[in-house]
């Protein structure tokens, strides 16, 4: 099988990357990656020569229309995904992550790829009061990168009804595991806690977010790649649901700080209260199920970010990350 996997030096992408490089029947691994700012080729060290890496926009078509025609498969990861940095340059939202996987999806349509897996997220269904979202649950996101991933399932969906284009879209819970960028609330904190600063949660800290070990989800979108059935969405999620307050606590034990390491600032813009998946369906057709618990894989996350402050450090010194 020969794999092109689009934002695969990102900190997702390039943990399925190092999966897919291990499986027996793999013999091309492909990573197209504009390598924007959370985007690193380090994140791609110690790989096999099985591995190609493409610096390249999957909004340049004659580009993607190349790289299709090599392969038999596309896990689609490369997005712009921070929640922020969508209310400052929504624009930039929706063109890489609804037209970048538009031009992607016509190019697979026209190569014949035989797997096209779409990657997005459990924020298409907008916040829940109670109650599990399924598949089958209507899209009501609420900000603009949300908004983006909805329209992109929804274009890469299109492609299957239309054209018969083999899609698969996953949507994942919160993703946590070493190398990921300090923009997202668990490397933050922690960087910031090992690094003798204190952290800040909107509101009460009462929001809730389910949480998934990366490399549970790289194995639950493999699952995906192999025995999904086109034009199936399938929901990837772990087994553990935190307000922001109990993630805290525990990052606070972890990192050897006490409760006053926690300030408190106004809520958010649109910060939806509660996120929340049923992914029995993954479980009942893929037999997928997570492995990793919640508190072990935490700790293994604090201890490589404790042992690698060259990854962290210096971009914690930006002034975006100074007044986290």
């Amino acid at each position: 099988m020969h794999v092109l996997v689009t934002g695969g030096a990102g900190f997702i992408g390039s943990h399925f990357v190092h999966r897919m490089l291990k499986a027996p029947d793999v013999e091309k691994v492909t990573v197209l990656d504009a390598l924007t700012y959370a985007g690193h080729r380090h994140n791609l060290a110690d790989t096999a020569p099985a591995l190609t890496f493409v610096h390249g926009n999957i909004l340049h078509a004659p580009l993607i229309d190349r790289l299709m025609a090599a392969h038999d498969a596309v896990v689609h990861f490369a997005a712009e995904s921070h929640v922020d940095r969508s209310y400052a340059a929504p624009g930039t939202f929706v063109s890489t992550n609804v037209m970048g996987t538009q031009i992607l999806a016509d190019a697979a349509a026209r190569h014949d790829v035989t797997k096209f897996v779409h990657v997005s997220t459990d924020e298409v269904y907008g916040p829940l009061a109670a109650g599990r979202a399924t598949e089958e649950s209507p899209l009501l996101p609420t900000v603009p990168y949300a908004a983006s991933k909805a329209a992109s399932d929804l274009v890469a969906l299109s492609f299957h009804r239309t054209y018969g284009l083999p899609v698969c879209v996953t949507r994942s819970s919160n993703n946590y595991g070493p190398r990921q960028y300090p923009e997202k609330v668990i490397p933050l904190f922690t960087a910031r806690l090992l690094s003798g600063h204190s952290v800040t949660l909107h509101g009460s800290g009462r929001h809730v977010r389910n949480w998934l070990h990366v490399e549970d989800h790289c194995a639950g979108i493999e699952a995906v790649l192999r025995r999904g059935r086109p034009g199936e969405v399938y929901n990837l999620g772990g087994g553990t649901d935190l307000t922001g307050l109990q993630l805290a606590e525990r990052l606070l034990a972890l990192c050897g700080a006490g409760p006053d390491a926690i300030t408190y600032i106004p809520d958010r813009q649109a910060n939806d209260l509660r996120y929340a998946m049923d992914c029995s369906k993954a479980a009942d057709e893929l037999g997928y199920r997570p492995q990793i618990p919640f508190d072990a894989g935490l700790a293994e996350t604090v201890t490589w970010y404790r042992k690698n402050p060259h990854r962290w450090a210096p971009i914690l010194e930006r002034e975006e990350f100074t007044r986290a």
